[in-house]
């Protein structure tokens, strides 16, 4: 069904951009750094792929990078020629602030994490206009204090925070905010601005910072970029950005204060960090200048690298700003009337774009709270945009002039991904904690992104099927640590919804997108029916799943008591595949009805994986509890015993979110649809059982096709909106809290392997120090079981009522339900009745200060019962869904109620628990 009403974004300026010819020129520079390009796999050329250990934070001011370059703030052009960060030095540090700092996977005691205090506060899809906002100590950064205090915690205590060491005690810090404005595509103004906090005076160096990637050493080719130092003209002096290959650029800065331009050469300190002769200066000249005062560590005229320092003297509360501008030598320093151009004026200007564009976005928002925590979600998304490059093959070999790696790396990590090259704009998690793209996190980003650019969700989707990511037997890439680890199959949902929300945002459904997709993702369906279903029942195994740590075992390796696990999560999001492929099919029969057969393939084959997961005696052995009532992954032993691993989990849930509606009035005119359904569904009754209300005269217009008919799905419902099981008061957690009380625990061979309910961070490290999934509250499976009680209530209506919450006595409908649970989730983000934000509940000094607690953080998933934000901090790339549930009309393009004649017995009939059920 059409919405009535479509965002039109050409009522904006910025709008305008994104529809317009020069897109492309207004997105070739954004923010494009990583925030952490040390300690990942790309930079790592040990013999056993230590990451970690092999490129440390240590490392990282004075050796060159390969891959990628990062910074805080960072900013750059496709493909990072040239590079734009913030530096800082507050007088006491061991080493300037140039990156941002944060523990490694064994260093913390739930793993990985950033100790820093940054935010992204606001932003445009073509970067026009972006800001964010960094918060940074008068005294010395404790460094080892978080490292020391972190090893000394165990798993069953808290992570020792930044906030925890009390540098941040008495507002003794600046606020230093950064942003971006686009005065044409490719002249640019970077804004410094810096107040003090404090009660008392302090001091601050701040260094903008612009340079060239290094390439050079690298590839062995000649044609070294270089910055120079030259006499301006109405600018004044100025920095000569050259590469042979680019035009000329010229960068200036201002400042309320003295200007002092430093130069060095983004070069490898060989005598810091090999113990070798070489002459600098070297990437770390910034660092040693300030810190050692030492003169030769730098040159004042020309290198690679080059900073505008500034030092402030700051009052108590005083603020200053300082400008960076760069531009091409060809567009003129002065605006056509020669009159120069007025910096405050132009980000005055692109704000009040940013604020025009959405306006228009959120026309139907009425709550300001609201439309507040929906621009900061899709800031982070904006903010959280990266160029990835990694070409495995020449990692695996090496670089002309440089060292050969270790012969092991050909067989090790990632070896059968040699064809993989990418080089690309991708949409990140978390640019600091996972700064390498993640299958199943990148179709939700791309989903999150559809509400404001679809043409960039669109080009997201199309990246993880291109040959050089695609493997050539179809399997989409994981993520750098292990590229073969097999990630949830939600491509193909995700190419639905971004649809739908481009045709909201455009009017005009691009079928050529949902095509290309399409043929792609049948070779992706392929691999996964080959290579996951060991026993070719429709019953798959698939692995890890991006469910780390759900269970007793890590599910991506080899099980320690040998066997096998039959998963009821991977079972489920291959019915959800299949539909989700039937649904584009029947999409692309609109317009070629050839494509009719193909959906009925794929409805052929949800009914075969439907049969599979239900069946009990009699049919098979399925994955259906009929005592619990509850779907469970089901252990297959070497000795041939099968045991149900009773852990109720978010796993059990997950064939609720295979379901969709046929509609008749919308798919019944497709040529031989209809008689090419009703021939298979006739010569497999035991098949069309499974489907509500096929052929059904006078009994409505909509097909039900579920894993679950309509008792089981009120089973499953009925566990999840449980306060005593998994419905918390911010959501659906990803484990039931009867394992509070009542571990699940396993005893094989003398060994014991258990699962109890935890809330928060995790006591286990069986995959990776900061994964948990044993209690918290996820947002993209939340997002997905809201959107799911949509599509049920297209096909029972407002007449079919279950309890919420269970046990309430109070019924409500499939969608009110579904609005419900919406409105817990957006909920941790939302201010409650006393002004606070259960996200930011480890954060009681920012949420106590007014000019701090409307700062949001976007976790990677939150404490099951207070709705603290745990894990990664800004991973706003999945959580940013909550800008869609802000604006439920968005989830519901094609969740409207049909017409029906009459529902309420099929209602009755579907619903009854008969003998089997």
């Amino acid at each position: 069904m059409r919405p009535r009403r479509a965002i039109n974004q050409l009522q904006s300026k910025e709008g305008s951009r994104l529809h317009g010819h020069e897109l492309d020129r207004w997105r070739r520079w954004g923010p494009y750094l990583s925030e952490r390009q040390w300690g990942t796999v790309r930079e790592d050329y040990s013999e056993y792929g230590t990451a970690w250990d092999y490129f440390p934070h240590d490392h990282a001011r004075s050796r060159m990078y390969r891959w990628g370059e990062d910074g805080i703030a960072g900013f750059g052009n496709d493909p990072l020629d040239w590079c734009v960060s913030l530096a800082l030095w507050n007088g006491h540090d061991p080493i300037i602030k140039e990156r941002l700092f944060g523990l490694t996977n064994e260093q913390g005691n739930h793993g990985e994490d950033v100790k820093e205090l940054y935010f992204y506060l606001d932003g445009t899809p073509t970067h026009s206009y972006m800001k964010m906002l960094y918060k940074y100590p008068h005294e010395a950064y404790p460094y080892q204090d978080l490292i020391d205090e972190n090893r000394r915690r165990g798993a069953d205590q808290p992570e020792y925070e930044i906030l925890d060491t009390g540098v941040f005690d008495d507002n003794r810090y600046f606020d230093i905010v950064v942003e971006y404005a686009k005065h044409t595509p490719d002249d640019i103004v970077m804004r410094v601005t810096v107040e003090n906090r404090a009660d008392q005076r302090a001091a601050l160096h701040v260094l903008p910072q612009f340079w060239a990637r290094n390439r050079w050493q690298w590839s062995g080719k000649p044609g070294k970029p270089s910055l120079t130092l030259e006499p301006g003209t109405e600018e004044g002096v100025r920095v000569v950005a050259r590469n042979p290959a680019l035009e000329t650029i010229i960068v200036t800065a201002s400042a309320q204060q003295p200007v002092e331009w430093l130069f060095c050469e983004n070069e490898t300190n060989v005598r810091r960090i090999f113990g070798l002769e070489g002459t600098g200066p070297f990437k770390d000249g910034f660092n040693d200048f300030l810190i050692a005062r030492d003169e030769q560590a730098i040159r004042r005229d020309k290198g690679t690298r080059a900073a505008a320092h500034v030092y402030l003297q700051l009052a108590p509360h005083e603020s200053s700003v300082l400008y960076l501008r760069w531009r091409p030598e060809s567009s003129p320093a002065a605006a056509p009337e020669t009159v120069p151009l007025d910096m405050k004026a132009l980000f005055a200007r692109r704000q009040a774009e940013a604020d025009e564009f959405y306006a228009v976005l959120q026309h139907d928002i009425a709550d300001a709270d609201m439309r507040l925590v929906q621009r900061q979600a899709l800031a982070g998304m904006l903010w959280s945009k990266q160029y990835y490059q990694f070409d495995v093959t020449r990692w695996h070999d090496g670089d002309p002039g440089q060292p050969n790696p270790p012969k092991a790396r050909r067989h090790g990590r990632n070896a059968d991904w040699r064809h993989m090259c990418n080089g690309d704009i991708v949409s990140m998690p978390d640019k600091w904690e996972y700064p390498w793209y993640a299958s199943w996190d990148l179709a939700f980003h791309a989903v999150a992104f559809a509400v404001i650019d679809p043409d960039f969700a669109k080009k997201q989707l199309l990246l993880l099927v291109k040959d050089r990511y695609m493997h050539p037997n179809g399997q989409l890439p994981a993520y750098e640590w292990a590229f073969s680890d097999a990630n949830p199959p939600v491509h193909a949902w995700a190419t639905w919804r971004v649809y739908e929300l481009d045709r909201e945002v455009t009017s005009v459904g691009d079928l050529g997108f949902l095509e290309m997709m399409f043929h792609k993702l049948l070779l992706n369906f392929s691999w996964w029916v080959n290579r996951k279903d060991a026993d070719d029942r429709n019953i798959f195994q698939g692995g890890f799943l991006g469910l780390d740590n759900i269970g007793i075992f890590d599910r991506s390796s080899s099980l320690p008591t040998g066997g096998r696990i039959d998963q009821a999560d991977g079972t489920a999001w291959m019915a959800s595949y299949a539909l989700d492929l039937m649904q584009i099919g029947l999409e692309l029969a609109m317009k070629n009805d050839s494509y009719v057969e193909i959906a009925v393939k794929f409805f052929e084959h949800f009914l075969y994986i439907a049969e599979a997961i239900n069946c009990s005696d009699g049919c098979g052995t399925g994955l259906w509890d009929a005592h619990d009532e509850f779907f469970y992954d089901l252990l297959h032993l070497p000795d041939g015993t099968q045991v149900p691993m009773r852990i109720r989990s978010i796993v059990g849930l997950i064939p609720l979110f295979a379901v969709h509606v046929l509609e008749d009035r919308v798919y019944g005119h497709l040529p031989g649809l209809r008689e090419r359904l009703a021939w298979f569904l006739d010569h497999r009754p035991n098949l069309a059982k499974l489907v509500s209300r096929w052929t059904e005269p006078g009994k409505g217009n909509t097909t039900l096709l579920s894993l679950l008919r309509g008792y089981r799905m009120t089973a499953l419902l009925r566990r999840a909106l449980d306060e005593t099981e998994f419905l918390s008061e911010y959501g659906v957690r990803a484990l039931s809290r009867v394992h509070r009380d009542t571990p699940y625990v396993f005893d094989h061979d003398g060994a014991s392997f258990h699962v109890n309910y935890l809330p928060g961070e995790s006591d286990s490290r069986v995959f990776g120090g900061n994964s948990n999934w044993r209690g918290p509250v996820w947002m993209p499976v939340n997002y997905l079981l809201i959107e799911s009680l949509y599509e049920f209530h297209r096909y029972y209506g407002d007449e079919f009522r279950i309890e919420y919450p269970t046990g309430s006595g109070n019924l409500l409908s499939l969608s009110e339900i579904a609005d419900k649970l919406a409105r817990r989730v957006t909920a941790l983000f939302l201010k409650d009745a006393h002004g606070v934000r259960p996200v930011m509940a480890a954060y009681p000094m920012l949420q106590a200060d007014p000019r701090s607690q409307d700062l949001m953080l976007f976790h990677e998933y939150f404490h099951g019962d207070n709705g603290r934000g745990v894990g990664a901090s800004h991973q706003t790339g999945w959580s940013g869904l909550v800008a869609l549930l802000l604006q439920p009309r968005m989830m519901k393009l094609s969740h409207a109620q049909p017409d029906t004649a009459s529902i309420v017995e099929a209602i009755a009939e579907d619903t009854a628990p008969v003998m089997g059920r």
